[in-house]
């Protein structure tokens, strides 16, 4: 079926203006006409692209397809990525057995039962901010006013990094997470965050109090298991990781139930189980990681009936598994009582989001909370006149005005 294509197309591939919620309408046609085909990348190698949800499990899944950036053939998407990936290694980054004991470390505070226990504490954060909109001016941007500080607060209270340091690390991140043509910013923010991070274990090695950096400066720095930078790497790993992308899912999940009024209401008028079940559709339909996952061949293996050669790299593509008909029936349709548990958006396999039980509580209370709080929100502004992050490696939106 790949022969049937043109010259392999570039990867990233553009969003259709006109249907911002959508994977890119050429990522759509190659995972109904070629699911496994070749794509070319930012600096004129080329990779295969895996665009259907059972080979994309498969892939994530088979510990034959490696995370290592080192690999010549490991698919960057592009020169920030590149160089950021060079210069800040973290779990994900590592490979069995190496990734396999570091994430032993941080799992024992991300288990279901410890993430249930802060939904109180997440509530009166969201409820607090709430608050605040109500009392402020109307329209107001949901990003500024909910979005960013509801996963800021949470995971700074998590880590033990204080919130008044919001505003460095909150730009230091998004100067990480944009894929912008010079990397010299990106690094320079990577290194500005570190050196933050550094300091700050340093001090909790002396001053622990009850959060991950502690534990960590106390279980492993002191005893010297783990270096200071390498402590450091994890904890940008997890505030970076803890706060872009789970608001990114506010701002763009709400914008998506704005845009759908039905889905809307059923999720006002439902009980806790709609919500949840609407959070994962969310999810689903919404596919956040926008450079997807990344992979290289550490074998030669089959994937979708194509061979893919040790050292070849591998781009899988979840948002177009997230919308495959064959586990999705009318995937494009926006359903918040379709029951997506199933989907690919947290990943699959030994590299599945850490975070995904603290993501699906502070989500949960968020949807929950504005549609039962502010039943009158509305979109201030056309949705195709919002600023998309279209070139970024979490997808969402820059502003969200709203009115009520």
């Amino acid at each position: 079926m790949t022969d049937a294509l043109p010259e392999p197309a570039t990867f990233p591939m553009p969003r259709a203006t006109d249907r911002p919620f959508d994977p890119a309408p050429e990522l759509t046609r190659r995972s109904q006409d070629a699911p496994v085909s070749r794509v070319r990348l930012w600096d004129g190698t080329t990779a295969w692209l895996v665009t259907r949800y059972d080979d994309v499990r498969a892939v994530l899944a088979d510990p034959r397809a490696g995370v290592d950036v080192a690999e010549p053939g490991f698919p960057h998407t592009n020169a920030v990525s590149k160089a950021r990936d060079a210069r800040m290694r973290t779990m994900m980054q590592m490979d069995a057995p190496e990734h396999t004991a570091h994430r032993r470390l941080l799992a024992a505070d991300f288990t279901l039962r410890k993430m249930e226990a802060l939904r109180p504490g997440v509530q009166r954060i969201v409820d607090d901010l709430v608050d605040d909109l109500l009392a402020g001016p109307n329209p107001a941007d949901l990003v500024q006013a909910v979005a960013l500080p509801v996963p800021s607060l949470v995971i700074c209270e998590l880590l033990g990094v204080p919130y008044a340091d919001r505003a460095f690390f909150q730009r230091a991140a998004a100067e990480l997470v944009m894929d912008a043509d010079d990397p010299a910013r990106a690094l320079a923010a990577a290194e500005e965050l570190n050196g933050y991070l550094e300091a700050l274990v340093a001090a909790k090695s002396d001053d622990p109090g009850d959060d991950v950096l502690s534990r960590l400066a106390v279980e492993q720095y002191r005893t010297g298991a783990m270096t200071l930078p390498e402590i450091a790497a994890t904890g940008q790993l997890l505030l970076v990781a803890g706060h872009d992308t789970t608001a990114d899912m506010i701002a763009l999940g709400t914008a998506a139930l704005l845009a759908h009024p039905g889905q809307l209401a059923a999720v006002r008028d439902g009980g806790p189980d709609v919500v949840a079940d609407a959070v994962e559709e969310l999810l689903r339909y919404l596919s956040v990681t926008h450079t997807e996952a990344r992979r290289v061949a550490r074998e030669d293996l089959q994937v979708g009936g194509t061979t893919i050669r040790k050292g070849e790299g591998i781009v899988v593509v979840k948002s177009t598994a997230n919308r495959d008909p064959s586990a999705f029936p009318d995937p494009g349709v926006l359903d918040v009582r379709r029951g997506a548990r199933h989907h690919v958006a947290f990943g699959h396999g030994a590299h599945h989001c850490l975070g995904r039980p603290l993501a699906r509580v502070e989500l949960e209370v968020v949807f929950g909370t504005l549609v039962r709080r502010v039943p009158t929100l509305a979109l201030a502004a056309p949705l195709e006149e919002l600023a998309f992050k279209h070139q970024a490696v979490f997808y969402g939106v820059r502003e969200l005005p709203v009115t009520w």
